[in-house]
């Protein structure tokens, strides 16, 4: 709460300095800051605000200026990039590492990206045009090629001389030990190098066993990666085996909110890459199909409750409590689908553990039925006066929140089996099982019922 109360005076001066044009005043207040509370101070300032104050620090302090944008996240620093001149960018891109420049540069317009990377010194330019060959989400795309490796000859002694000399390196609480043709063989921790005596051979302290992502590897397993092993960094090689990049924990920081942000939006049919301020015509493009899809879903719930015109016709109440067992199901499997599709995530479920999953989330949709469907039931009881009609609410939502359960684990796994993201798609097909079955069976049942129903009402 305190960082918070101070950013939020940092960001009323902001506001205060631009609009009486105190210069010099603001330069000092936003060179004060740390990346990360001036990224969130952007974030909170109008359009003009924003690009005026990003202007000034980065004519200034262009490498703050830069890493402030790279925390705001690469869509919104590029937009903030875009206006500026070409050669002012590949200028500014040159201040911060390479993978974060790459990510910037990659969400510039084509034109001004292709323009940045021919202005860049020759040899920032193809680092970066390395790092933008590899495909998006995978380790190749997302690490960082300077990397501090020591040949396995060395002694103790030289390596500390050698690291020593080498002060622009990103990360050495892990030293990486490398063989003539860079093959990587070995860590040593900067503790165990510092711990014996300087004529040790790096092979006789080094561990061989050790943790690394291929560059063709999905970015969200490298963060699983790194989480399950409790590791700092992680080196990335290539498919012979050579140490290529590294992969930092701060990193992985950020492939973990990006993924988990992209979950929760396609849960909801909604593109990963939308933000609050994405143009309407972009985001009506990127909502419009999935919502499409819903409707011809919703026509096949409706064609279901076509069939039973007779019976709704002969007892209009139905229709009074057909939504509560059709959302109520919806409601369950939501909450089985989060459950499944993070477990998915993370790891934790594949179809060999699957039929466990889905005993205990039958047992709770059952469990869970039976509760709300005798609530359910009492409370028609009561309102209409009609036992039977209550009895078929009950079981109708028993029915359905079990179909809720069973289809919110197996959906997401049928579709990860064919390799089409659960998150995505999940959602579509939940909703529909729920819609169909709740509807079927509530006025299923009260057609079997429907002369007891009858002579109630």
């Amino acid at each position: 709460m305190a960082a918070q109360r101070r950013i939020d005076l940092v960001l009323d001066s902001v506001k205060r300095l631009l609009r009486i044009g105190a210069t010099a005043n603001l330069l000092n207040l936003l060179q004060k800051q740390h990346p990360a509370d001036l990224a969130q101070v952007f974030t909170d300032l109008a359009d003009k605000e924003r690009e005026a104050a990003f202007s000034l620090l980065a004519d200034r302090n262009g490498r703050l200026a830069m890493e402030a944008i790279s925390e705001l996240g690469h869509e919104a620093g590029s937009a903030l990039l875009a206006t500026r001149p070409a050669e002012e960018i590949a200028k500014l891109a040159q201040e911060i590492p390479s993978d974060d420049a790459a990510a910037l540069i990659d969400n510039l317009p084509e034109d001004l990206s292709n323009a940045v990377l021919d202005l860049m010194r020759p040899k920032e330019s193809r680092v970066v045009e390395h790092l933008l060959e590899y495909a998006e989400q995978t380790a190749g795309r997302i690490m960082n090629p300077n990397v501090f490796a020591l040949n396995e000859d060395m002694t103790v002694g030289e390596a500390i001389i050698e690291l020593q000399s080498n002060r622009d390196v990103e990360m050495v609480f892990y030293l990486y030990v490398v063989d003539e043709r860079r093959h990587l063989v070995g860590v040593v921790s900067l503790r165990r190098l510092l711990l014996v005596s300087p004529e040790t051979p790096l092979k006789r302290i080094m561990t061989a066993d050790l943790i690394s992502a291929r560059v063709d590897m999905d970015q969200e397993e490298v963060a699983r990666q790194v989480a399950a092993y409790n590791l700092l960094a992680i080196p990335v090689v290539d498919e012979e085996n050579k140490l290529v990049g590294i992969i930092t924990v701060d990193d992985v920081i950020d492939v973990i909110k990006d993924e988990a942000t992209e979950d929760i939006y396609r849960l909801a049919g909604v593109s990963g890459d939308e933000r609050v301020f994405t143009p309407a015509q972009e985001s009506l493009r990127k909502r419009l199909p999935w919502l499409g899809v819903n409707l011809a879903t919703a026509f096949l719930a409706a064609a279901v409750v076509g069939i039973f015109t007779g019976t709704i016709d002969a007892l209009p109440v139905l229709a009074v409590f057909m939504p509560i067992v059709a959302g109520m199901g919806g409601n369950a499997a939501t909450q089985t689908l989060t459950v499944i599709v993070r477990g998915i995530a993370l790891g934790e479920l594949s179809w060999s553990n699957s039929r466990k999953a889905l005993m205990k989330e039958a047992t709770v949709g059952i469990g869970n039925g039976v509760v709300l469907g005798l609530v359910a039931a009492v409370v028609a009881w009561l309102t209409q006066g009609d036992a039977v009609l209550g009895l078929v609410l009950g079981a109708a939502m028993v029915i359905n929140m079990f179909v809720a359960a069973t289809a919110g684990v197996l959906i997401p796994l049928g579709l990860r089996a064919a390799s089409i993201d659960p998150a995505l798609a999940s959602s579509v097909f939940i909703t529909t099982m729920t819609d169909v079955f709740g509807f079927l069976s509530f006025l299923g049942l009260a057609t079997l019922f429907v002369q007891h129903l009858t002579r109630a009402h």
